[in-house]
């Protein structure tokens, strides 16, 4: 069972990466908010989740060790699994997330790709009580707040499969959203965004 990966990164997508270590290159697959935190280049260190699989053997991989905790008990829900695990991260951090089950926002948790209203429920009521390792912080907006495309991720996964380095594509999304204010860039589109990210990069 792979628990953590060191090396290098040799190949990173929209929603994986590969890691070559020891001379073997790893395929891990990770949320889009994972992918944007990650150096363009170079040595890093991931928290892996391995999932086994009848016909496969999948790496699920996160830089921070509270969001594999989390992954991990988002699929202990009935009808949660990996993908969907990974989806969900993708759509909320970790705190937005925990805020929502908390609360009992199934409203919120809804908007994210993939979760109805039967899985949201189960979230609220198999979770709220296990995720105190997570600070849920009152200033941080809601999930509701945030569109069900995600669409800083979305943005940043675009511009990093364009060939951007990722700590560039990260930076200039966020230097977008504190331009435009939330409203107005929770209100682009994926083809927008690109165009005013791709208009600030030349």
């Amino acid at each position: 069972m792979i628990a953590t990966l060191r090396g290098e990164i040799t190949v990173v997508s929209t929603d994986e990466v590969v890691v070559e270590a020891g001379g073997v290159g790893y395929r891990v697959r990770m949320s889009a908010a994972g992918i944007s935190s990650l150096p363009a280049s170079g040595e890093v260190f991931l928290h892996i989740f391995t999932n086994v699989r009848e016909d496969a053997l999948e790496l699920f991989g996160f830089a921070d060790i509270d969001e594999k905790r989390l992954f991990i008990l988002l699929n202990s829900v009935s009808g949660v699994g990996p993908r969907l695990g990974l989806n969900i991260l993708s759509g909320a951090s970790c705190v937005e997330l925990c805020r929502a089950i908390v609360s009992g926002d199934t409203a919120a948790l809804i908007r994210l790709q993939g979760v109805g209203k039967k899985t949201a429920e189960r979230l609220c009521l198999e979770l709220k009580d296990k995720i105190d390792f997570v600070p849920v912080a009152e200033s941080v907006p809601s999930v509701a707040a945030i569109p069900s495309d995600s669409v800083a991720a979305d943005g940043v996964s675009a511009l990093i499969n364009l060939g951007y380095p990722a700590p560039a594509a990260k930076q200039v999304v966020n230097a977008l959203r504190e331009r435009l204010g939330e409203d107005a860039f929770a209100a682009l589109s994926l083809e927008d965004l690109l165009r005013e990210s791709l208009r600030s990069m030349a």
